[in-house]
């Protein structure tokens, strides 16, 4: 298509051309021909170029297209977590590499019973971790979050639960320098055991074994802080079926501290049995000697009498010398005291109650204590009170002495008015 074209005014960067039908249109000057000034008459042919326009199209399809796969295809994936190793404090967790796709990594944070428990470092180089200082036999849940430019990830919640104390499946061996029967033996009572054994130090490595403390292997586990055992500790797991302490079995550690013989649990059992056996056999033999048998109803009588006045007599109430000896010295001297001598049959027969006070009137008279009607209203008394002391050393001496000629038994009974055989000693008329 062919336009003719007036010029109308050329500036420094745009002409005005003016239509047949007198319209304006600004054009760039550069574009038109040197030597065009106001008047000048220019032809401009318009078409179409279709080739161009086409490779136009291609062009901006293929760009959404690479648009749409790059970023719109491939996108973050939720990491994958896995137990690798468990023992009795610890657990060993895996993953596998994260995928980023075209985000932007933020953080890869563990999380322990919905809890935030730390950030992995270096998340696109290290794959696993160790988590150490957990409870023996106990259950816990696990996962990964990871957060992106593109959104939050979470991966599937892992539940993992720690062993007891006689499960030695999670115990994984590295072997060190040791001598060739030595490692065969080790090889076997590993595989007894049900423990794992392998040839390099690794996160999940729980002992270092070997009798000399040199070589890479042997620095990596110092360095990781795994323990450095000798081989008779897992002789001694064996042994005990349980996991042992690792504080005998040091390469420099004193022999004398490793477990030998029966389990430790099982000594401490029957230690504390025989110590209480002994102990209660113990307690009762102090029970019989600190508190002997109970006192009879008629001891406790005796003890409760009191004290006789009448010298010569026996003492019923406790002495000084008797409360600092004890009442075995009173069952002594009980038991030493004389008997009474025979009587006769006369007078070894019971008198009555008149009787007694009749005779005790005499043995008064005789003796010139006084007149009758004193020492029956002395003997009156003593009958009703039973208190001997005050009654008979309120008497002349002259009655005190005629009492001491009868026997210590006769005195205390007689006063009471009651007696049996031989209770009475002979008094003449």
């Amino acid at each position: 298509m062919l336009v003719s074209l007036t010029v109308g005014k050329v500036d420094a960067g745009v002409a005005v051309l003016l239509t047949q039908d007198n319209r304006l249109i600004e054009f760039p000057s550069v574009l038109l021909p040197k030597n065009i000034s106001s008047g000048s008459i220019v032809d401009i042919t318009v078409s179409r170029n279709q080739a161009a326009e086409a490779a136009s199209v291609a062009s901006f399809q293929s760009l959404q297209k690479r648009i749409l796969h790059t970023y719109g295809i491939h996108t973050p994936s939720p990491p994958v977590l896995r137990l690798r190793n468990a023992t009795q404090t610890s657990l060993v967790l895996e993953w596998d590499p994260i995928n980023l796709a075209t985000a932007s990594l933020k953080s890869l944070s563990l999380y322990r019973n919905d809890s935030r428990a730390g950030s992995i470092p270096r998340p696109k180089e290290m794959l696993s971790t160790k988590i150490s200082g957990l409870a023996i036999d106990t259950e816990y849940t696990f996962h990964l979050v990871l957060r992106t430019s593109a959104g939050t990830f979470s991966s599937e919640k892992l539940v993992c639960r720690t062993h007891k104390m006689t499960d030695l499946s999670g115990i994984t061996i590295t072997p060190g320098v040791l001598p060739p029967n030595l490692r065969t033996s080790l090889g076997e009572a590993v595989n007894r055991i049900g423990a794992k054994l392998i040839d390099t130090v690794r996160i999940d490595t729980t002992h270092f074994v070997c009798t000399e403390g040199r070589g890479p292997a042997w620095e990596k586990a110092v360095e990781m802080n795994i323990p450095v055992v000798r081989p008779e500790w897992v002789e001694g797991c064996e042994r005990e079926g349980t996991i042992v302490s690792v504080r005998g079995y040091y390469l420099n550690a004193d022999p004398k501290l490793r477990q030998i013989g029966p389990s430790v649990g099982g000594q401490q059992n029957r230690k504390n049995s025989v110590l209480n056996n002994a102990s209660g056999s113990g307690s009762l033999g102090k029970a019989d000697r600190t508190n002997p048998t109970s006192p009879s109803p008629d001891q406790s009588a005796e003890k409760d009498l009191p004290v006789t006045p009448f010298p010569g007599g026996p003492v019923n109430g406790p002495s000084g010398s008797d409360k600092s000896d004890g009442g075995d010295k009173n069952d002594r001297e009980s038991q030493s005291a004389p008997s009474p001598p025979p009587k006769d049959e006369k007078e070894n027969s019971r008198p009555s109650g008149d009787d007694a006070a009749s005779v005790d009137r005499e043995n008064y008279v005789l003796a010139g204590g006084g007149e009758p009607e004193a020492a029956d209203e002395n003997n009156s008394a003593v009958s009703s009170d039973g208190d001997v002391a005050n009654r008979t050393n309120s008497q002349s001496p002259g009655k005190q002495r005629s009492l001491e000629t009868r026997s210590p038994g006769s005195n205390y009974q007689n006063s009471n008015g009651t007696g049996g055989e031989g209770e009475l000693d002979e008094v003449p008329l």
